[in-house]
């Protein structure tokens, strides 16, 4: 079995793979101030309660855009599972060639997510593809047809947007982000729905349609989107074809299948 962790702004999420199968995967809350033992703590109890035995466990990869937390990581990794882990450098192990400047400026979760949306959406036709990933950031990304990490645009993320307007006007509540029945908001909540909800969605269309201009093949781009808020915009855009809510873990996979000469 293959751990896979992808350690985010807000969440860190950890998979199981068995063979290229994901059979179980969950999420915790980022904090920064956890230590190695309060992670492998949590970590083995979640394998416990799916009553996977950890000595299963036969390599680890780990994706990290919280620079004190990777070492805390790859601690808590070798302690609890007895593996030094995989780190994802997008300067060396990918696989992928990243056109990025400077190349160890881009997240590695971005190029992990690039690599697998290019694996499963792009070699086979030799398109480009686009990935839209709504995280604490919301970032957009370009793949080229020859499989090549272009770069791409990075947004607040939505939960930002809405934290920014309750912090920042004082007669303004704090609001879920969901679809409202209609643009034109008849309360104020769902006028703050309204302009977060259909504010995103206008801008993904309008963002992947630029990008779609600027990309080689541009109009044969598959869009694929990911990340938390996903299947709620998805819905309602025109740019989006296709959710995958795994593609980074899938993405890890691949780039450990790599690096033990295992995949393309």
């Amino acid at each position: 079995m293959l751990l896979a962790i992808d350690v985010g702004n807000t969440n860190i999420v950890l998979g199981v793979f068995d063979g290229d199968r994901l059979s179980e995967s969950w999420r915790l809350a980022t904090l920064r101030e956890r230590t190695a033992d309060e992670i492998g703590i949590l970590v083995t109890h979640l394998f416990e309660r799916s009553r996977i035995p950890l000595d299963r466990v036969q390599g680890i990869i780990l994706s990290s855009v919280v620079p004190p937390l990777t070492p805390t990581m790859e601690e808590m990794a070798l302690r609890y599972f007895g593996h030094s882990p995989l780190t994802v450098d997008p300067v060396s192990n990918t696989g992928m060639p990243v056109l990025y400047e400077p190349i160890a400026d881009v997240g590695a979760d971005r190029v992990v997510n690039a690599v697998a949306a290019y694996e499963a959406y792009g070699r086979e036709s030799k398109s480009p593809v686009i990935v839209v990933d709504f995280g604490t950031a919301t970032t957009f990304d370009a793949i080229s047809a020859a499989g090549e990490y272009i770069g791409g645009v990075i947004c607040p993320g939505i939960g930002i947007s809405a934290d920014a307007l309750f912090q920042r006007a004082a007669r303004l509540p704090r609001v879920d982000v969901r679809k409202p029945p209609a643009v034109v908001g008849r309360t104020t909540v769902t006028s703050m729905q309204s302009g977060l909800f259909f504010g995103y969605v206008s801008m993904v269309d309008g963002i992947v349609a630029r990008m779609r201009g600027e990309l080689d093949r541009g109009g044969d781009a598959a869009c694929i989107a990911t990340g938390g808020m996903a299947d709620i915009i998805a819905g309602e855009s025109t740019a989006i074809e296709r959710v995958d809510p795994d593609l980074t873990l899938q993405g890890l996979r691949l780039i450990w299948k790599r690096n033990r000469g295992g995949g393309p």
